[in-house]
C-alpha cells in the first residue's frame, strides 16, 4: 500500500522517538511518497528554526530521501490532497485540519497516536 508522508510526519522520529517508516511497515504501508512541497516545507523549516525543531526538520529531509519524490506545485496540504486522490494512497499526518481535509474526502489518514506509535483513522 501506498503513503504520503507529511512534513509534520517527517519530524515524530525526532520530536517522539517514533521510526515511522518500521510503524508504517506494520501498518502494510510499504510505498512511501513525498511531495517536493514537503520537501520545500522542510527546508523552509530548517533554515527558520532553531533547537530542536531545526534537528527534526533536517532529519525530516534526511529521511525524506528513501521516499518516492513527486512533483507537486502549489500550497502543500493542497498538493497532499490532490496526490492523495491521484495515487488512492493513506497520508500520514499530525496536522488536524489537513486530517479533517482528508477525511471528508474519504481518503485513509495515518497518525501518531499516544506519542509511541502510528494509528489508521
Amino acid at each position: 500500500m501506498k503513503v504520503i508522508i507529511d512534513t509534520n510526519a517527517f519530524m515524530i522520529p525526532v520530536q517522539f522517538g517514533v521510526d515511522i517508516f518500521s510503524e508504517l511497515e506494520r501498518l502494510g504501508y510499504k510505498d512511501h511518497i513525498v511531495p517536493l512541497s514537503v520537501i520545500r516545507e522542510l527546508k523552509g523549516l530548517k533554515m527558520l528554526s532553531k533547537g530542536k525543531d531545526k534537528l527534526a526538520a533536517n532529519a525530516g529531509l534526511t529521511l525524506s530521501e528513501n521516499c518516492r519524490q513527486v512533483i507537486t506545485e502549489g500550497l502543500c496540504d493542497d498538493a497532499i490532497v490532490e496526490l492523495a486522490i491521484e495515487e488512492s494512497c493513506a497520508v500520514l499526518t499530525s496536522d488536524k485540519e489537513l486530517q479533517e481535509r482528508l477525511t471528508s474526502k474519504n481518503i485513509t489518514v495515518v497518525h501518531l497516536r499516544g506519542k509511541n506509535h502510528l494509528e489508521i483513522m
